[in-house]
């Protein structure tokens, strides 16, 4: 499913937003495989950060100076939160871009293969936890909800995932529906 999955991406045309006024970022989708079963790994944004304070997301951030590319931000920023070196890490491909509304932030998002077990490190100081989601239960309509919000007088949709106490919403959730359509557009 792992070639499959690179092969549906590499031939995706993502959709690119390009805002000036948007800040920058970029976040890895990290995919990997364990008990006969593919699962996505999410953070738990620690407390003390400004933006997303506890809301489940994908490791990433803004792109830094340094970064040579928006993949290489989602590298550095995904081995600072949860220690997964960028060498253990196979990128697969790359989804549509998505805004934080409430951040400002467009977000483009890496879909990568890791390791699993993995001797994960967490940065107490971005992330209070790790935990994973199985595929099956993303593609499951039943774990799914939309709503719709009105901001400045325009009106957005919010989808919702909910597993074992986590909710998985906003521009991640975003982000996981477009995946999991994806993949099921070509019979996964």
């Amino acid at each position: 499913m792992k070639q499959k999955i690179k092969q549906i991406l590499s031939h995706y045309h993502n959709k690119k937003i390009n805002d000036k006024d948007l800040i920058p970022s970029a976040v890895l989708v990290p995919l990997f495989y364990t008990q006969g079963e593919y699962h996505l790994l999410f953070t738990e944004r620690s407390g003390g950060l400004n933006f997303h304070q506890g809301e489940a997301c994908f490791p990433g951030g803004i792109r830094q100076p340094g970064d040579a590319s928006l993949a290489d931000a989602a590298l550095r920023e995904t081995e600072e939160e949860i220690g997964l070196a960028r060498k253990d890490v196979e990128i697969l491909g790359e989804l549509d871009d998505a805004i934080t509304v409430t951040s400002g932030c467009v977000i483009s998002p890496f879909v990568a293969f890791i390791p699993y077990p993995y001797p994960f490190n967490i940065n107490p100081d971005e992330v209070e936890q790790i935990f994973s989601i199985p595929l099956s239960v993303l593609m499951d309509k039943k774990n799914f909800k939309q709503e719709y919000i009105t901001i400045n007088g325009q009106t957005f949709p919010v989808y919702f995932y909910e597993y074992q106490g986590h909710i998985v919403w906003g521009a991640t959730a975003y982000i996981v529906k477009q995946f999991i359509e994806l993949l099921q557009q070509q019979g996964l």
